[in-house]
């Protein structure tokens, strides 16, 4: 028998946007923190008690304020490829799924202007055709939404030349509150630092305004190194090398490579290799580099076989990991941030200490216009102990560690924590967005609220 909650919201939104069915909720109220071992038994019995699926804005407003007035929590969702359980119900209520709002609503020379359920695969794809392209996007762009990714993730393919989320990436939102009557908000400039990264917490985006650059022929090159520090010396001078214009830079340890099983038969045994998407004719300048770091050309997708074949990108940032879990599921992952000038010595250091049990997996991007190695290593996972004490060597050697192995915002990444908390505060007073992500008080959104 439904509740008396559902009911209402059945009424407010129809029968065919809420759903009950058990299959269907507990498809829907995961995401992908099974890359975590931490996450797994803490996450893997939490689901919703119903799905909301709008078409329309108005509809996800009518969610909303049914949401404000039986006290219901509501986790948003969009395709559920994050990975630390961002989407994942801890105190069930509804899910509230925002892949129907789908439509893309402007496009222009420098920006589009996109639902939040539009999926970036298929926004590149009409952005291509159209002779320009996404600025960044990850490497589940296939699957994943934008507004999942600005909610959600950081940064990823395009990341070495444009930056994160916050390097201007994200231009302009549109947020519902949850209160009795919700209320829509566009948010620019400044403001937009307590919606990036938020898990969903501080509001629902339902619309986004993100810059898109032209388009660039892209050929694909592995280039391959007897060691990593090689694979990493030829990343990071490709990396600030400016007349080479590129969308992705990633070395890989061997045998990461391995796991790559869909090209790994064209890749050189025991060699770690450096991942490239660079702009068609940088090929003779990528080859002097190779020349200069003691490495050598490897497999090439030229430009007419973009996204005909499997890309490279394919392999790089969490997809790294996920081919790493499909050879061997006890590997997990890390997220580091290395200096910018001692990353090779801190590298060096990490082998020395943990040998294969940590297999290096560099990503290098430009934020804030600065050039600098992040990482998501491969990691041997044995224990919560020992993960535990790699990530504190991690730190006690000066490098960053974004915990991905927590759903606590203030725990586990990047964010403007007071930003996010006075945003709740006027958006959520009664605490129901994904409660539990982030860490404010109850008892001062209760007070708040009254």
């Amino acid at each position: 028998m439904m509740k008396d909650w559902m009911v209402d919201m059945q009424a407010a939104v129809g029968e065919e946007r809420l759903l009950s069915d058990p299959g269907q909720v507990d498809k829907l109220s995961k995401d992908y923190y099974w890359y975590s071992p931490v996450l797994v038994p803490l996450l893997q019995d939490k689901r919703a008690e119903g799905i909301a699926v709008p078409h329309s804005v108005d509809e996800a407003a009518q969610v909303l304020a049914s949401a404000w007035k039986h006290r219901i929590p509501v986790t948003t969702r969009g395709a559920g490829t994050g990975n630390y359980g961002q989407a994942v119900p801890l105190e069930g209520g509804i899910v509230l799924d925002l892949s129907k709002l789908d439509q893309v609503l402007e496009v222009t020379e420098s920006y589009a202007r996109v639902q939040a359920g539009v999926r970036l695969g298929a926004l590149e794809k009409l952005l291509r055709e159209e002779g320009k392209e996404l600025r960044i996007y990850p490497s589940t762009y296939m699957k994943a939404t934008v507004g999942g990714f600005v909610c959600g993730g950081s940064g990823g393919i395009g990341s070495i030349t444009w930056g994160n989320l916050w390097d201007g990436n994200v231009l302009e939102a549109v947020v519902l509150t949850v209160e009795e009557t919700p209320r829509r908000l566009t948010v620019k400039g400044d403001d937009l630092i307590a919606y990036i990264h938020n898990y969903g917490t501080t509001g629902v985006l339902v619309e986004v305004v993100i810059p898109i650059a032209a388009k660039v022929e892209w050929t694909q090159t592995v280039v391959q190194f007897d060691d990593f520090e090689s694979a990493a010396r030829f990343s990071h001078a490709v990396a600030l090398d400016d007349t080479i214009r590129k969308r992705l830079v990633a070395p890989v340890e061997w045998p990461i490579p391995t796991f790559f099983k869909p090209i790994a038969s064209k890749l050189e045994a025991g060699c770690s290799a450096c991942l490239l998407e660079t702009e068609h004719g940088s090929e003779g300048l990528l080859a002097a580099h190779a020349s200069a770091a003691g490495g050598r050309i490897g497999y090439t997708i030229p430009p007419e076989q973009y996204r005909k074949v499997i890309g490279l990108s394919d392999f790089t940032w969490n997809h790294t990991t996920l081919w790493a879990l499909k050879t061997d599921p006890t590997m997990t992952y890390l997220q580091a941030g290395f200096d910018k000038d001692r990353f090779l010595d801190q590298i060096a250091l990490i082998k020395e200490q943990f040998g294969d049990e940590v297999l290096m997996h560099l990503e290098f991007i430009r934020t804030s216009g600065v050039v600098a190695p992040a990482a998501l290593p491969v990691v041997r996972y044995t224990t919560h102990e020992r993960l535990y004490e790699i990530i504190a060597y991690f730190r006690s050697i000066g490098v960053r560690i974004n915990d991905p192995h927590t759903w606590v915002l203030e725990m586990g990444g990047r964010g403007e924590w007071d930003a996010m908390v006075n945003a709740k505060r006027a958006n959520d007073p009664r605490g129901l967005l994904n409660p539990g992500k982030l860490q404010t008080p109850v008892e001062s959104i209760s007070n708040q609220e009254g």
